[in-house]
């Protein structure tokens, strides 16, 4: 059954003769609205996800290494988080590679740093528009664009240097050339969706791969080839893959281990182990320097692993809206298929993107390493196509004639409009007249559905339309007042920006135990919010960092230079840096993008002393704010899950002999292993040797009050505010 706006079928591919292309009838041309609709979208996306952006937080973590890239070329290609190159990010570069690129080019600040951020967004919605229209037409493709500019999470992380807006332009630009290259038989396509695919990879390594299952099987079963050129294909894609992924970790392993950074988050120091570990089997499994592990991991961030949980309080406000909906289409679309050709180009469509819902749900769903809420703006792509597409079938279906079929879409609709309702009312005394107004709305949309389905023309007819934009409208209002919070300034609450950003108000903890805490990542008592019985989500107790006392709301913990004891707020775009520059507004963990104290930093610079490191601390979100705040590299010793072994008591005694490192921080929430980790060997090594040859630095001496001290038994002296020490080549033994 074909429209007016439905591509027209075409005979199967064969190998030995290329598909027809049809002609551009009447029944081909693009409706006056289409393009329109969609410059529309794309215009309401870049507006969600640029507004009152200079007041947003970004990432301390990847700003630091974006800025470090501006000024090594050598931190740019290994991804290093300061331009000193002694540690990188732990996740492989491409994202910040190209945001670096755009700084450098245009300077480094907010905007600069955000514009291919943005540009990769709205890239992903006219790409998916693009793929539905060719196979389901115009109306689908827009709902699906539509649905996918709306997706709460979505919009959250759009507004974020995190490096997941890149991964899924990626993933979709992969999985639409691999629908491309099984419609026409090209090689070409395929090629370059193994390529996107690949790029996603050095993106965030294997969550670029999730889709890809879905994408080999469509292919393998819907070409119209033969099944050798199919194997051929497939092969030559197959090493485009491997080429596309493996570069980088391949060059930094040539790399001789003394000439390059550590590889945040690997155990040995190397990209391979970051590929299998951490970022790796580790996230499904924990461990790893994950969190979990044994059953029970996951929970910190997202709510406990299970089948339900992109469903729970603290995920089903982000992404869950439409799955119900998506889920119902994607059934009934493969059912209205049939008995369909293998080669049919709707079905195959459709266990794609369905394919693509399902593996990044399970993924998601039952993986027991880290997870925050906005890996899962990986699901929309799916849900959006699945939701365009399946609507699109549905009301045809609706519209068909066959009584069979007359239920199903709005059954559809009222599922979506009760879990909308209860997606509502968790968020308590959030916009509490939205959930009414969406269950009266749904209600008497999916009645004129019901009552008017018969009208062929007239007054009836209009109902009938009235009915279906109604039910439209309720569906989709819940998540575009969450879409509308992070650009508006309507959360209420939510998670933390930067690190854990999400949309809409904060609604407490995940189903079948504690998720996300007081709004997930900020809550009392350290990163994953309080759990019962003075744990926190991690498994430690409460109080912050080791060593470090109680970590406050969205701050650093107190005394630490990457932060105030109530934690810092963005300031406006292009502020001044403690050395004079403009730095952009952001934030990370202290909830401000350089929320170091200003004089501390003065201070550090004048007696720095040609050192290459300004100071060296525990974990990468303290030296990610203070390289923001000064502009000069800042080692992070432990990383950001505080277990990387960047640092040894070898390796600091050769940087402070070499006059390449002056500063150390203890205590304050600067040793100790940082977020997640915990004390260790390493620390403890470290925090007694600097203790016993080091000379601490008080307080009153970078506020102008005083100077540094040390005891007769030459042990270094501390009051309570004083956690950094100097040490000079002296100082070594």
């Amino acid at each position: 059954m074909t429209s007016a706006t439905d591509p027209l079928p075409h005979p199967p591919v064969t190998a030995e003769t290329p598909p027809p292309v049809p002609p551009l009838t009447p029944a081909r041309r693009t409706p006056r609205w289409s393009l329109p609709a969609l410059l529309a979208i794309l215009v309401l996306a870049a507006v969600l996800y640029s507004w009152n952006l200079s007041s947003s937080s970004l990432n301390s973590f990847y700003s630091a290494a974006v800025y470090s890239g501006t000024k090594s070329w050598k931190a740019w290609f290994f991804g290093s988080l300061d331009a000193g190159n002694f540690l990188t990010v732990d996740k492989p570069p491409f994202a910040l590679m190209v945001m670096s690129l755009s700084c450098r080019v245009f300077g480094y600040g907010t905007w600069q740093m955000m514009a291919p951020e943005i540009a990769a967004a709205l890239g992903t919605i006219w790409i998916l528009h693009a793929s539905v229209k060719r196979v389901f037409g115009h109306a689908a493709a827009a709902i699906a664009a539509l649905v996918l500019a709306l997706t709460p999470i979505t919009v959250a992380i759009d507004r974020d240097n995190n490096p997941d807006t890149v991964l899924v332009l990626l993933m979709v630009a992969g999985a639409a050339l691999a629908l491309r290259a099984t419609r026409d038989g090209r090689l070409l396509p395929l090629i370059g969706s193994a390529v996107c695919f690949g790029l996603a990879f050095n993106t965030k390594m294997l969550q670029g791969y999730i889709a890809l299952p879905a994408v080999f099987a469509v292919y393998l079963y819907a070409s119209g080839l033969n099944w050798r050129k199919k194997a051929v294909n497939l092969a030559l894609a197959a090493v485009a893959l491997a080429v596309s992924s493996f570069w980088w970790a391949t060059a930094v392993s040539l790399v001789p281990a003394g000439d390059r950074p550590y590889i945040g988050g690997s155990t040995d120091g190397s990209a391979w182990n970051l590929i299998m570990g951490y970022n790796g089997l580790g996230r499904v499994f924990g461990g790893e320097g994950n969190g979990g592990g044994g059953g029970g991991g996951g929970g910190t961030f997202a709510g406990t692993a299970g089948i339900g949980r992109m469903f729970n309080d603290v995920l089903g406000g982000q992404i869950s809206w439409l799955i119900p909906f998506a889920g119902i289409a994607l059934v009934a679309g493969l059912v209205r298929c049939g008995r369909a050709p293998r080669t049919d180009l709707p079905r195959a469509a459709l266990v794609l993107w369905g394919g693509w819902l399902i593996l990044h749900y399970l993924t998601f769903a039952m993986a027991e390493g880290t997870m925050h809420p906005y890996y899962t703006t990986a699901l929309a792509p799916g849900i959006a196509a699945l939701t365009g597409a399946g609507g699109v079938t549905l009301w045809r279906a609706f519209r068909g004639g066959d009584a069979r079929w007359s239920w199903v879409l709005p059954a559809a609709l009222a599922v979506t409009g009760i879990w909308a309702v209860v997606l509502l009312r968790r968020a308590s005394g959030w916009n509490t007249w939205l959930w009414p107004a969406i269950a009266v709305l749904m209600v008497l949309g999916v009645l004129g559905l019901s009552v008017f389905r018969s009208g062929g023309s007239g007054t009836r007819a209009r109902l009938l339309g009235v009915s279906l934009v109604a039910a439209t409208v309720a569906a989709l209002a819940g998540p575009t007042a969450y879409a509308a919070s992070p650009a508006f300034g309507s959360s209420g609450g939510g998670m933390m920006g930067g690190t854990n950003p999400t949309a809409g108000p904060s609604t407490g903890r995940g189903l079948g135990g504690p998720g996300g805490g007081r709004g997930g990542f900020g809550g009392r008592g350290g990163f994953g919010g309080e759990m019962p019985g003075g744990t926190r989500q991690d498994g430690r107790a409460n109080g912050g960092f080791p060593g470090g006392g109680e970590l406050p709301r969205g701050g650093m913990p107190s005394g630490a230079p990457g932060g105030t004891s109530g934690g810092t707020t963005g300031g406006p775009s292009g502020r001044q840096g403690a050395a004079g520059r403009e730095l952009p507004t952001g934030g990370g963990m202290g909830g401000g993008m350089g929320g170091a104290d200003s004089r501390l930093i003065a201070y550090l610079e004048k007696h720095q002393d040609g050192a290459t490191w300004l100071l060296a601390v525990s974990n990468s979100q303290s030296a990610g704010q203070l390289i923001i705040s000064s502009g000069r590299p800042v080692i992070s010793m432990w990383g950001f899950t505080g277990t990387d072994k960047a640092m040894t008591l070898a390796k600091l005694k050769e940087l402070v002999k070499k006059s390449e490192l002056h500063y150390i921080q203890l205590g304050g929430g600067g040793m100790g292993g940082g977020p997640g980790g915990g004390d260790n060997s390493l620390s403890q090594e470290i925090s007694t040797w600097v203790k016993a040859h080091g000379t601490a630095v008080k307080a009153s001496a970078y506020d102008g009050s005083g100077t540094t001290t040390r005891s007769e038994s030459g042990a270094a002296t501390r009051s309570d505010t004083s956690t950094i020490y100097r040490l000079d080549p002296s100082d070594v033994t």
